[in-house]
């Protein structure tokens, strides 16, 4: 017996998906939200647990995502172009994931069949945010660096 079903659409390249596929892949870890740190010597990015000031902790999910140029200039604007040339996506980003040829994981929304997964898999950042952006001061970010936004938590 042969399966007829036609691959799912996150097999195609990221250059083929329509604008609401796009947008489906972000499975609302929130961890591209975290404010990042770049050693001026090395380059290297540390990220802190510090989340963007339009950061829902609890959703993980951003407050104005239409609007969030008008709050946030240097938000990052996700293309294929930047997801193969941003050092910093997590090794859990979907985006990434596709672009590297790989399948999404169980955890992911659109595998699962629900936004709650990414949560239990430890994957997002909820309950993990220590301070938004407008409550700690530039020079005090360094005290916020941690690792886990760019590792796999074991068992996801």
């Amino acid at each position: 017996m042969t399966d007829d079903s036609p691959a799912p659409f996150w097999k195609k390249r990221l250059e083929d998906l329509t604008k609401p596929e796009w947008e489906s892949l972000c499975d609302g870890c929130g961890r591209c939200c975290l404010v990042k740190l770049e050693d001026e010597d090395t380059g290297d990015i540390h990220f802190t647990n510090v989340g963007c000031k339009l950061l829902d902790g609890k959703s993980c999910r951003c407050k104005d995502y239409t609007r969030r140029k008008r709050h946030v200039p240097d938000c990052v604007k996700l293309t294929p172009e930047a997801v193969r040339t941003i050092k910093w996506l997590p090794p859990t980003c979907a985006y990434r994931l596709v672009a590297d040829g790989q399948d999404l994981k169980w955890w992911h929304p659109l595998v699962s069949g629900s936004p709650d997964t990414v949560h239990k898999a430890r994957i997002s950042v909820q309950d993990k945010v220590a301070a938004s952006e407008v409550d700690v001061e530039v020079d005090d970010l360094p005290e916020f660096i941690v690792s886990w936004p760019g590792k796999t938590p074991k068992g996801a």
